[in-house]
């Protein structure tokens, strides 16, 4: 927003023009007249066991809609989610599954499993189909986890810096923990009703970090077959949308200081090549693709006017769509820092991912369509992919997930369109009758998405192959090295 002076008093600020989100908004309609999703072929499991299942994710719901009010009434921040955790790992426990806090590294994760009922995966050929189910990532053929097949539900739980559950993270929180708990009990009653393994964790720090990525790091994804999670949006429930990979990046310019008026000769001014690096970035956004994000801010360019600057820092974001991509416009930032170095005649220092990079998600088509079927059957209908523009696009450490196992994170709307993420209209929403609603739809839509994966061989097959037919999984860690 851009504000004007036109001598004393208040500024004054001119409106930000909706033009481009109004073309987008009738793009959208347009496009949400002839778009439908295919849904999926596979039988998934028996229709009468997803009676049973809705039933339980029914009588849970006032549980879990409790917990989501009370976790958007106390908003913790990244890694600081020690209440969040254990109201988490409190309900778990109530319902007599053993919870533990403070896996794989993180302080503020939560884990809890539902274990395969006696005889699956065992040699008699009732387990896993082959190409799932082993410690080795989908597809692996050592058996390490005898055959059981496996699969996790996520939930997040951080909020938002000043603005609390600005990202309905509360809502996420408690549509997993809804969905395991819905299983666990539908398990309890009848053991060959979830046949396989289920694995509920919960993954702190999302916000600004990579969570998931500290926790994968620590072995936490190991040995399973998929993950499913959802998130909360305005306007839309989508099956799949647009998210983008991120880096981020600090660079530091050394410099000379020296007296600015009587011997600017002697300086080699560090806020220069700062001044320099945001000009060349914002000029080569004009030959990026449309779905690059590059975001910078001087940190630091000195502290008098009088002095020349022998230190700058900027701290820039960077995205992209494909970790291909990521990795190329990683390159080129790099090289428009080195330049304004060069001109400005001061050294440079580049450091890249104080936190680990997230990647972009990979969205696993075969279990997509088994939570479309069932948002369905809860009165939803979630848009395919492209319906809502991919410039509306942000990021999210799920996609660090999705390149070691196969996943979904399809969208559920809990508030109208023109509600934004990270703002706290937003927050006021993810504790609205829409969340609750929204809570107990998801819920049913990731545990029937995992249960049908675990009844439906050729399902969980046609999974873990797509997955190995899109590139299969990458080394995260040392991907941009």
């Amino acid at each position: 927003m851009s504000t004007t002076n036109t001598g004393g008093g208040t500024p004054q600020h001119s409106e930000v023009s909706t033009a481009y989100l109004d073309q987008l908004d009738e793009e959208r309609e347009a496009a949400m007249r002839q778009s439908i999703h295919p849904g999926s072929s596979f039988s998934g499991a028996p229709s009468a066991l997803h009676d049973r299942l809705e039933q339980q994710v029914a009588e849970g719901a006032e549980e879990v809609a409790a917990l989501m009010l009370d976790l958007g009434e106390h908003p913790e921040v990244a890694f600081e989610e020690h209440r969040s955790a254990a109201a988490i790992a409190a309900v778990l426990e109530a319902h007599g599954i053993a919870a533990q806090v403070g896996v794989h590294g993180l302080a503020t994760a939560v884990r809890a499993e539902i274990p395969a009922p006696t005889g699956v995966g065992a040699a008699d050929g009732t387990g896993a189909p082959d190409g799932a189910g082993s410690a080795g990532g989908p597809g692996a053929a050592d058996g390490s986890a005898a055959g059981v097949p496996t699969f996790a539900i996520l939930s997040e739980y951080d909020a938002l810096p000043g603005v609390g559950h600005g990202c309905g993270h509360n809502v996420i929180a408690v549509m997993g923990l809804g969905a395991f708990l819905a299983l666990a009990e539908l398990a309890k009653q009848d053991p060959s009703a979830v046949p396989g393994r289920v694995v509920f964790l919960g993954t702190p720090a999302e916000e600004g970090h990579t969570g998931k990525e500290h926790m994968a790091r620590e072995g936490a994804f190991e040995g399973l077959d998929g993950a499913v999670m959802a998130h909360p949006y305005g306007g839309y429930d989508l099956a799949d949308q647009v998210w983008l990979g991120r880096r981020t990046l600090t660079v530091e310019f050394h410099g000379h200081t020296a007296h600015a008026s009587a011997q600017p000769f002697m300086g080699r001014n560090a806020l220069d090549a700062a001044s320099l690096m945001y000009q060349g970035i914002g000029l080569m956004r004009q030959q990026t693709p449309p779905s690059d994000r590059i975001h910078a801010v001087i940190r630091e360019g000195g502290e008098r006017a009088s002095v020349i600057p022998d230190r700058a820092r900027l701290d820039l974001y960077v995205r992209s769509q494909r970790p291909e991509t990521l990795k190329d416009l990683s390159r080129r930032v790099e090289d428009v820092a080195r330049g304004a170095a060069l001109m400005a005649g001061v050294g440079v220092t580049i450091d890249w991912d104080e936190h680990p990079p997230s990647l972009p998600v990979r969205t696993n088509e075969a279990l997509t369509g088994r939570w479309v079927l069932a948002q369905r059957r809860r009165g939803r209908d979630p848009l395919p992919l492209g319906v809502v523009s991919p410039s509306l696009a942000a990021s999210t450490d799920f996609g660090n997930v999705s390149y070691r196992i196969p996943g979904i994170h399809p969208l559920i709307r809990i508030a109208p369109a023109e509600i934004a993420l990270h703002t706290r209209e937003f927050a006021a929403w993810a504790v609205s009758d829409e969340a609750r609603s929204a809570a107990a739809d998801g819920a049913y839509g990731l545990a029937a998405t995992v249960l049908d994966a675990l009844h439906d061989p050729e399902l969980a097959r046609a999974a873990a192959e797509e997955f190995e037919q899109a590139g299969g999984a990458i080394d995260v860690p040392a991907y941009f090295d």
